[in-house]
């Protein structure tokens, strides 16, 4: 972003720039555009793209030096006051992706890891946003990374780009998001996680729009005679082509194809040696007339060919002229195809027009057959400037907001909403109406970040039905519902049901959402009421939410014969509780819970039930979840009438996805889910002798108890930083260590453990674990866990001193799912303090 607050990007295969022509139209500066082609990049050069004619670069950006031209403009943009590229565009070939090239080879796997070269000039400029177009395989399709690996591209971007941007892939029909032909894509946008609380992918994509017919985009073009260049326009002619080939399409209605001619001498042939071949159909809309009054057809790179995939007007006998096809590209008038003004051309004899037409027609024509519609980008484009440039409030000002303006009265809250006399957006809005909510401790509400909503966007189902349910069962403030607009806004009808207990929120977000503006494809039904004991009315497609966390305290007569449906009848917590009622009611459920869910005694029931299930997605946030909360969460996402299968899980921590059988990390062997669980992991678990030792932990010790300083009637208390790192040993921390007096011990329950040596202390709570032997007189406090062995033994050095190596800490780690909260040595999680076996 340049002083005057301009921006600029770097387009990657930019070809003759037609799509990122969308950012020059919305004021983007173009600091660098690459392209193989110097015929293609010469395109860009008429339009004046670039400000500096070295930021056209043509070269194969696999070479190095054309990457060091790059960076040098991006250099050279630095010293005028550009802070930081703020876009990258990549539209890099597509030959070994594409489902339409019949002729792939066998190094197409190695094409596309010109992906990967984009990655890596990603990486490098490190650009606040980067989009990446290519077709609808793109992200599904092999490509070749720089260890080696052959994976998919989409998880390849994700992998290498993920820790520093939040990524989504969607696949789109352009002809639906602005362009004026159909052109099923996928498009991948990339965020500085910098933003992550305010922009998201999700709201830089364009916007759904009902497609439009092949009348509405080209009718009004004047008809043309055979041969003829329209004399208005230089870029609306009639090609033509081998004369005998026009009795092949003449007679064609709309939508008839010449294969389908009765007369044989009709249909598409050649003559060999004399005979009649006929040609094959490779494709069904080769020779096809195409319709008015149906929506436009892809536009390929061979328009030029009558041979070609719907190439032929509706109503003559010719392929669609360069204009018209302008027009299905959404390619502005005023865009040059050469040096020359419209009117220059226009007022060209004839033979120099021809001329022109033989020297670039093929090259334009194959340009718009691999180009970005240009209204694509330039919404893109406009969205990203606005997302920019968007007044919002960061959590210090959101809380002084609200301290200024007394919202914590709801009546100023309510007015506060509607009026938004600060032009806050939207996400500001739904965190200050989260933060106010008077009963926000009591229900257990908070506000889930957007990145956290955009992430779980992704793994959502895709739904090819006229009509859609979705329940959100504890909507508070609203978070995920615009993303819900944005991900199913080409389903024809969504009915959207959301239930909040608190009538004030529920208030507080219909407010929002008469800001954020209901699709019309949307219904929205608003129900106070507690989702425990309200009666659902039929069955869901999706169940989604962030139902609360805390425990239930009102156990109604209602909501006791409510949970007697439930499989887990020891909880207490209200998210589980959420979370089985609507697995009976949806086909498929995604929920923001706590991770612990994944391996406290707690849950085992649930974990039970879950078993038995599809667990298609486990999206680990860690402490990402919520601002100001301390809380590991993570989004599980299941379908409950699908049997399990795979599971995909995310840790968005350490910025690693892996999908494994549910039945191997839900394995029955262990006392809990195991989802990052594998080979290296069942490696060290091979050695190991599991469930040997029980737990004791104290509760009672406390401040109040103990003395800073040592006596002759006093036990040291072992806390957890008193055990070293290494497990040789204690050791003596000043300012630190406290003292119980011995008479005060005996009336506590972990007495019960002073000098007996057939015990071991471990930290209680700790990434790093290691054991050593219980020391005589002292006593351990609630940070240190007291292992008792179930049955007498003595462990041996080497037993012991393996549990403070690198082996086994990553083995416990992926015991404890990675966890770094509550990650206390509990009765279920004791059990991988495994034993060696066959020590010596």
């Amino acid at each position: 972003m340049l002083k005057n607050k301009s921006l600029t990007y770097v387009s990657l295969f930019s070809s003759a720039g037609v799509g990122c022509y969308g950012l020059h139209i919305e004021g983007y500066h173009c600091i660098a555009t690459n392209e193989l082609l110097s015929r293609r990049l010469e395109v860009q050069r008429i339009n004046h793209k670039c400000k500096y004619d070295t930021g056209y670069i043509a070269g194969d950006i696999t070479s190095s030096e054309t990457k060091k031209q790059i960076y040098t403009e991006i250099e050279r943009w630095d010293s005028l006051g550009n802070d930081r590229v703020d876009v990258v565009v990549a539209t890099p070939p597509c030959q070994g992706i594409s489902v339409i090239n019949h002729k792939k080879t066998s190094n197409e796997i190695n094409r596309n890891s010109l992906v990967v070269e984009s990655v890596e000039v990603i990486k490098h400029i490190k650009p606040r946003f980067f989009i990446f177009e290519n077709v609808m395989a793109f992200q599904k399709t092999l490509c070749t990374t720089p260890d080696e690996r052959t994976i998919p591209i989409g998880e390849y971007i994700k992998e290498a780009l993920g820790k520093d941007y939040i990524i989504s892939g969607r696949i789109l029909n352009f002809m639906n998001y602005g362009s004026n032909s159909s052109r099923t894509r996928t498009l991948m946008i990339g965020v500085d996680k910098k933003y992550r609380n305010n922009i998201t992918p999700f709201d830089l994509y364009p916007d759904y729009r009902k497609e439009k017919t092949l009348r509405e985009v080209i009718y009004d073009f004047p008809r043309l005679e055979w041969g003829e260049i329209d004399t208005q326009d230089f870029y609306h002619a009639f090609r033509t082509y081998n004369l005998t080939m026009r009795d092949w399409i003449h007679d064609l209605a709309e939508g008839e194809s010449a294969f389908d001619n009765n007369d044989s001498s009709k249909r598409p042939h050649r003559v060999v040696d004399g005979k009649v071949v006929e040609n094959i159909r490779k494709n069904r809309d080769k020779y096809t007339r195409q319709p008015w009054d149906r929506f436009v057809q892809c536009v390929h790179t061979r328009n030029d060919q009558l041979a070609a995939q719907n190439t032929i007007h509706p109503e003559q006998d010719r392929v669609f002229s360069i204009r018209e096809l302008m027009s299905m590209m959404t390619i502005p008038s005023d865009f040059k195809w050469m040096d020359y003004s419209i009117d220059e051309l226009n007022a060209m004899t004839d033979a120099h027009k021809r001329k022109l037409y033989k020297t670039h027609e093929v090259n334009i024509r194959q340009c718009l057959g691999e180009a970005v519609p240009t209204e694509i980008m330039r919404q893109i484009a406009v969205k990203i400037k606005d997302a920019l440039f968007e007044k919002r409030s960061d959590a210090t000002q959101i809380n002084k907001l609200i301290a200024d303006n007394e919202l914590l009265n709801r009546k100023k809250l309510l007015a506060f909403l509607k009026e938004n006399p600060l032009g806050l957006d939207i996400a500001s809005l739904m965190r200050i109406a989260e933060l106010c909510n008077g009963r926000r401790e009591k229900n257990a509400a908070f506000y889930t970040n957007k990145f956290i909503s955009n992430e779980i966007m992704g793994s959502l189902p895709v739904f090819g039905k006229e009509k859609i349910r979705i329940l959100e069962p504890s909507v508070g403030a609203g978070s995920f519902v615009p993303f819900l607009f944005k991900q199913y806004e080409s389903v024809p009808h969504v009915i959207l049901d959301v239930v909040d207990i608190d009538a004030e929120s529920l208030e507080a977000f219909q407010i929002l959402m008469e800001k954020v503006g209901v699709p019309g494809n949307f219904t929205i039904n608003y129900f106070c009421h507690d989702f425990l004991t309200w009666k659902v009315n039929g069955r869901y497609d999706l169940a989604i939410g962030n139902p609360p966390f805390s425990k239930l305290k009102n156990r109604s007569p209602e909501v006791v014969a409510e949970l007697k449906k439930n499989a887990n009848q020891k909880t207490n917590n209200l998210a589980a509780m959420f979370l089985e009622k609507c697995m009976r009611q949806s086909d498929c459920v995604a929920m923001v819970l706590n991770k612990n869910i994944l391996e406290t005694e707690e849950y085992a029931a649930t974990r039970d039930i879950l078993r038995t299930v599809r667990m298609e997605s486990i999206i680990d946030f860690g402490r990402y979840g919520f601002t100001g909360v301390s809380i590991e969460t993570m989004c599980l996402i299941v379908y409950p009438r699908q049997k399990p299968k795979d599971t995909c899980v995310y840790n968005m921590k350490y910025n690693k996805r892996h999908t494994r059988s549910q039945e191997y990390i839900t394995d029955e062997k262990y006392p809990f889910f195991l989802v990052y669980r594998d080979k290296e992991f069942d490696n060290v678990a091979r050695k190991l002798d599991f469930g040997v030792f029980s737990v004791f932990r104290d509760r009672q010790i406390t401040k109040s108890l103990t003395q800073p300083v040592q006596s002759k009637d006093a036990l040291w208390v072992v806390k957890a930083r008193n055990i070293k790192d290494d497990g040789t040993g204690v050791t003596h921390i000043p300012n630190y260590d406290v003292f119980l007096p011995t008479e005060l011990s005996a009336t506590l329950s972990a007495a019960r453990f002073i000098n007996d040596n057939s015990v071991y202390l471990t930290p209680n709570m700790t990434y790093n674990p290691r054991i050593i032997d219980n020391l005589p007189n002292t006593i351990a406090d609630g940070s240190v866990a007291v292992l008792i062995p179930k049955k007498p033994m003595r462990l041996t050095t080497r037993q012991k001193d393996f549990f403070s190596t690198d082996e086994y800490r990553r083995f416990y780690s992926i015991a404890r799912n990675l966890s770094t909260q509550s990650i206390n040595v509990d009765s279920n999680s004791v059990f991988f303090y495994g034993v060696l076996k066959d020590d010596e």
